[in-house]
Order: C-alpha cells, then structure tokens, then sequence
C-alpha cells in the first residue's frame, strides 16, 4: 500500500505537542513502549515513488527511566538539565557565493570550545522576521580527512537555494574545531555542539529563530533525533537520511558499522565493551538503556520528523527506521517516512526526489 500521513494530521499532532512543551523540563517523561516491527505491505513502487509500508505493532513493557543522584550524561534527563546558552556568531572568512546565496565559514563557543561552521544566506533583504533556518548534522567523517567546505555539498546547496540559512557544525575535533573528537555514540559532546549551534543561529540577526529546522544523516539523524528530545521548542521540524535512529539495545546488538580507515575516534566496541562492563547488559539493566535513548522520549519530541531509507544501505540498517517510525506512530507523534527499494546510504539514486520531499516538509513547517 503506497500511503502518506496527512500534514493537516501532523499539524494538529505538532500543535498539541507545542501546547505541552512548557511543562517539559520539570517532568520526567513516562518511555514508550518497545516495538516490534512487522511489515505488512510488499507494494513494488516506481522509481520515483516509495512504498510506506502500514506496520503491525506489537508492544510489550519498557522500563521506566529512573532518577539517580548521578545520571549518566547521555541520558536525556540528564541533557534537559544543562544549558546551551551558544554565543554571537563570528564570520571568519568569506566564501565564494553559490547561485542564490552567500556562504561563510563562521565560528561559535560550545562549551568553552571554538566550534566552526559552514553557514550559508539568502541573497536579499530578510523577510521582516528573519529566515528560516535549518542546522545542518553531517553523518561520521573521519575527524582528521574533515573539511567544512567538503562533503555533503549539494545536500547543503539544495537547502539554501530554497531560501534558507543553512549552519552546518563541524563539532569539535572536526577541521579546526577546538576539542576532542569523542564519536556520536559514547558521549553527548557532538550534540552539545549542535544544541549550542542552535541556541547561536537564533542570535543571528538575518535569522528567524521561532523557524527553525534540522536535517541529519547517518550519525547526524542520531544527533537531530536527540536534539529533538532535549530541546523541547526551538527545533520545529527534522528531516533524518539513513539515520541511527534505533534504541541502544538495537544500536548495539543490530549494527556492526564496518571500520573507517583514518578515524580517530573510540572504536564501536570499545564503548560498546565498556558501557556493559559498566552498566550492565540491556537485558540486566533495561532502564540505563532507556534513559539514554532519545527513542523512549518521541512523545515529548519537539516537533514533526520525516524519515528516509534506502533497503539497500550497507552503512546503517534499514531497520533503524522503521523501528523510529513504528515508535513514533505508537506515541502519536507526527511522522513520515519514505523506503527507496536497493538505494544507498546517500540515496544517490534518488536524490533528488529525496531532497524535493524534503524540502517541501520544511516549507509546509517553517514557511506558514
């Protein structure tokens, strides 16, 4: 069956979630359900349409996060607790403009760290509010190959030309960040990055701050997904490519990403290792791994997400999303989520109906 949520659904779901979202921080959220998945549709579509298959949910107990004297810093308890105050935003070199837009690279503190970033303007005057905005999450990199004017190029084009400001973050240890590259997985530096690159933007004076996207890919969806979370109002709608979007339980026991030549980062199983040794297997201790995992929290998630996957992705499982989307249709978040049949990772074969998709999410939220 080829479906598509209604936006006039999602708007009424994004509404009532943006009506709760003042209440957030003082309240410990109750997790959803855990979901197994079953796909349900074997629609065939064409090349330039997806099939969105209805799946069946069965749902069994999650245990409830606990509050502890000492939570774990990747626990999004922990996360609502810290402030990410950003700074003013500092052009630090003019870049070649592209067709309709100027482009900069820029810096910003984060945690005491120079932080930089690709950000890119509107040629024009701004509309009287300012323009939309969308913070821009870059998947795994090897931290030592990294160049912010690298990679991702046409992801980054296509958005601005549309009329958006578009801040990319390098996170720290990235190109001439300042900092440690920790990986996305093991700590929360990279999206205390972002959620200061946020709380920047909004400063920014050609900038919309009350419009204001996030798109991620690979770990950049796993970062947009938690920021999402954490932040309970500023981020209005995201847009996930192939995304790590799973529970730690799946993350760990359904993913072996294949080792990139060059990182410099903690390997998978190490943390992997460390964080059992720690704390205990899913199964012996399933309320750390869900205090951590920004999926127990999609109720409370600050506003809509369109998902995209391709069958074919080597990199991160196609079941990642299905299990994200299955979670958020079960806590009656709004969600879209598009399959491309034997696509990859980067959805190089259907980029552009991707990035058409995707644009249009982002006009029917932040251009109202």
């Amino acid at each position: 069956m080829i479906r598509r949520w209604s936006l006039f659904v999602a708007l009424a779901v994004f509404a009532i979630a943006l009506a709760a979202c003042a209440e957030r921080q003082s309240v410990t959220p109750t997790p959803i359900a855990a979901v197994t998945l079953i796909q349900t549709s074997t629609a065939t579509p064409s090349p330039t349409q997806t099939a969105r298959a209805t799946p069946t949910l069965t749902l069994t107990a999650t245990a409830t996060p606990t509050a502890t004297p000492t939570p774990h810093p990747l626990s999004i308890q922990f996360m609502r607790q810290k402030q990410y105050p950003g700074s003013d935003i500092v052009i630090e070199e003019t870049l070649e403009p592209g067709s309709n837009y100027h482009r900069y690279l820029a810096s910003y503190q984060s945690e005491g760290l120079k932080i930089y970033a690709l950000l890119t303007v509107p040629f024009g005057e701004p509309p009287a509010t300012g323009w939309p905005v969308i913070v821009f999450n870059h998947g795994f990199i090897p931290p030592s190959t990294y160049r912010p004017t690298e990679r991702y190029v046409a992801y980054v084009g296509s958005l601005a030309q549309h009329g958006y400001i578009v801040f990319r973050p390098d996170y720290r240890g990235h190109g001439d960040s300042e900092g440690v590259a920790t990986g996305g997985y093991r700590t929360p530096d990279y999206t205390i990055d972002v959620l200061n690159a946020v709380a920047s933007i909004a400063k920014y004076p050609a900038a919309d701050p009350e419009r204001m996207g996030m798109w991620g890919h690979s770990m950049g969806g796993q970062i947009t997904l938690r920021s999402m979370v954490v932040n309970c109002c500023d981020i209005k709608a995201g847009v996930i490519w192939g995304g790590v979007v799973a529970p730690y339980p799946d993350i760990m026991r359904r993913w072996r990403p294949t080792p990139t030549p060059g990182a410099a980062t903690p390997s998978f199983r190490g943390w992997r290792s460390s964080f059992i040794a720690e704390y205990g297997t899913p199964e012996e201790n399933p309320a750390f791994w869900a205090a951590i995992s920004p999926n127990t929290y999609v109720a409370e998630i600050s506003g809509p997400l369109q998902l995209h996957h391709a069958t074919g992705d080597a990199s991160v499982p196609h079941l990642f999303s299905e299990i994200l989307y299955a979670e958020m249709l079960a806590a009656g978040s709004a969600v879209e989520f598009y399959s491309y049949p034997g696509d990859n990772h980067n959805l190089s074969g259907n980029f552009s109906t991707a990035m058409r998709r995707t644009i249009e999410f982002f006009d029917a939220y932040l251009k109202r």
